[in-house]
C-alpha cells in the first residue's frame, strides 16, 4: 500500500512529558515495540526491513532530509516470514545499516507517534501524520503535524533533519 506521512523526528529530552501528554489526550497506546530495522543498499530511495514484536514490514521510503516537517512517499507490505525476507535482499542488495530501538507507539487519529530509545543515539520523539489511515491532503498532514509539534513543546533545535540508519553510517566513519 503506498501513502504519504508528513513526519519529524526531534531530540526528546523529556519523554515522559510527551508520554502523559498523548494519555491526557486520548492518544491509544499500541505497546512497546522492540524493533530491528535493517536496510539495504537500494538504488534509490530507502528499502528497510522491520522486525519488532508489534510491527513487521518490508518498507520502502523516499523523503528529503530536512529538520522540520517533511513528505515522505512510503509503501509499506506487512511481512510473516522476515528471516527468510531479509535472507534473500542480503543476497541481492546487500545490508547497508541496521539500527535498533526501543519504540512506545501511541495514535491519536491518524497520527503516529513514537517514542524512541537507540542504543549509541539517544532519545527522539518522531511524529507521522498519514493518509493511510484518512483521506487528507499534504496541507493538512502538514498542519496536524506542526499542531503537535507546538503542542509537545519540540522546538526547532530538537528537530533532526536524517534518519536513524544516517546518523549511525555517520558515526561509523
Amino acid at each position: 500500500m503506498s501513502f504519504l506521512n508528513v513526519e519529524i523526528k526531534a531530540r526528546c529530552a523529556d519523554a515522559s512529558f510527551i508520554r502523559s501528554y498523548l494519555l491526557n489526550h486520548g492518544a491509544e497506546f499500541k505497546g512497546t515495540d522492540r524493533q530491528t530495522d535493517t536496510y539495504f543498499n537500494v538504488a534509490n530511495g530507502r528499502l528497510k526491513l522491520r522486525e519488532g514484536n508489534i510491527e513487521n514490514a518490508l518498507i520502502w521510503y523516499e523523503r528529503t532530509n530536512q529538520a522540520g516537517p517533511k513528505n515522505a512517499a512510503v509503501n509499506l507490505v506487512k511481512i510473516e516470514d522476515a528471516g527468510g525476507l531479509k535472507e534473500a535482499l542480503q543476497k541481492a542488495s546487500g545490508i547497508k545499516v541496521v539500527v535498533e530501538k526501543k519504540r512506545e507507539i501511541y495514535f491519536i487519529g491518524n497520527v503516529k507517534f513514537h517514542i524512541d530509545e537507540v542504543p549509541d543515539l539517544g532519545s527522539f520523539a518522531e511524529i507521522e501524520a498519514s493518509n493511510l489511515y484518512a483521506d487528507l491532503s499534504q496541507e493538512q498532514l502538514k498542519k496536524q503535524c506542526d499542531f503537535y509539534i507546538e503542542a509537545l513543546g519540540i522546538s526547532e533545535n530538537d528537530l533532526v533533519e536524517v534518519s536513524y540508519s544516517d546518523m549511525l553510517l555517520e558515526k561509523s566513519i
